[in-house]
């Protein structure tokens, strides 16, 4: 049917008022383009990492800046923020409780990133993310790849170098390498010389 006056003029009002909002959104984007041009390099490096888009890039940099220098360690940052996992899910050993709450905005830059990139194939983090969801759920593994992010962004700043991908299989070989590394002491331990020369020969 026929929308009436009182209808139309609510509807008048609400197209200005999305209108108005749509032009505030505009000033403050380039508000915020403005204001990081000068983390540009910064941004571009913190772009490398899966999961991680501009806008993430751009809420990681105004949350923790570019200078690292202020923080001793990766850890120390990752403390600080509240990222600290309660559990080192990365070291599969289990330590005390929660993530303290820290800071809010960046643990949810930090989580929503985690979860994009939880959604790429053939990356390490995405490998993470499905090894510990399988365990301990997914808002677990969200929290653990967004530190993980931390960790990593950490790093790229403060050597002002790009991502390195480690690959889909990093835990894969992780856990077969220790394995080899475990049986080659046993063998040791029991009086057993092995040389891995003649064995690759």
């Amino acid at each position: 049917g026929s929308l009436g006056y009182h209808q139309k003029m609510m509807l008048s009002m609400q197209l200005k008022h999305i209108e108005t909002l749509d032009e505030s959104i505009k000033e403050l984007d380039k508000e915020i383009a403005d204001r990081m041009r000068p983390f540009e390099e910064a941004l571009e490096l913190l772009d490398t990492i899966p999961g991680v888009n501009r806008r993430n890039a751009e809420e990681i940099i105004a949350e923790i800046g570019v200078d690292m220098s202020r923080f001793p360690s990766a850890e120390h940052l990752s403390s600080w923020s509240g990222m600290a996992p309660g559990h080192n899910e990365s070291a599969d050993k289990r330590k005390s409780g929660k993530t303290r709450k820290g800071n809010q905005h960046l643990r949810t830059t930090l989580v929503q990133s985690a979860r994009s990139a939880a959604r790429q194939k053939d990356t390490y983090l995405a490998s993470q993310y499905r090894r510990i969801c399988s365990r301990r759920g997914s808002n677990r593994a969200a929290v653990a790849v967004g530190h993980s992010i931390l960790i990593i962004a950490y790093h790229i700043l403060k050597k002002k170098q790009p991502y390195i991908e480690l690959g889909a299989n990093y835990f894969e070989q992780r856990s077969k390498d220790a394995a080899i590394k475990r049986a080659l002491q046993l063998l040791q331990n029991a009086g057993i010389e092995i040389n891995l020369e003649n064995i690759v020969a």
